[in-house]
């Protein structure tokens, strides 16, 4: 009934940027957090930004000061702005997201089915 689905991914040379969206569609009555994750090959999953449903946000250490999560909570959206990309970014993009099903009680989390991020010369 919720699906999430992202887009942007691509390959960018060291310096790039990207820009990240991934769309919640479906029986939603409301979404609380959202956040990207990233998973590289022989690694964990792990969290590269979240942002409440308030606005505030959190970053993974490696990725403050060069990407910047944002949210479109009219349109259930979330983005990720990638600047000053390195080559150790590379990764599948997931997003995430807390939602609050029509007729729900509780938020239940979902996954996208990611985006490959690739940055190389």
């Amino acid at each position: 009934q919720v699906q999430l689905v992202e887009s942007g991914g691509g390959l960018v040379q060291p310096g790039g940027s990207l820009r990240l969206s991934c769309a919640a569609s479906g029986s939603i009555f409301s979404i609380n957090g959202m956040g990207w994750y990233r998973q590289a090959p022989g690694k964990q999953r792990e969290l590269v930004a979240a942002i409440t449903s308030g606005g505030s946000t959190n970053y993974a250490d490696s990725v403050k000061g060069r990407f910047t999560i944002s949210r479109d909570n009219a349109k259930n959206t979330v983005y990720l702005q990638m600047n000053s990309l390195k080559p150790e970014d590379t990764a599948v993009y997931y997003c995430n997201a807390g939602v609050v099903r029509v007729h729900g009680l509780i938020a239940q989390t979902y996954w996208g089915q990611g985006t490959q991020v690739t940055v190389s010369s």
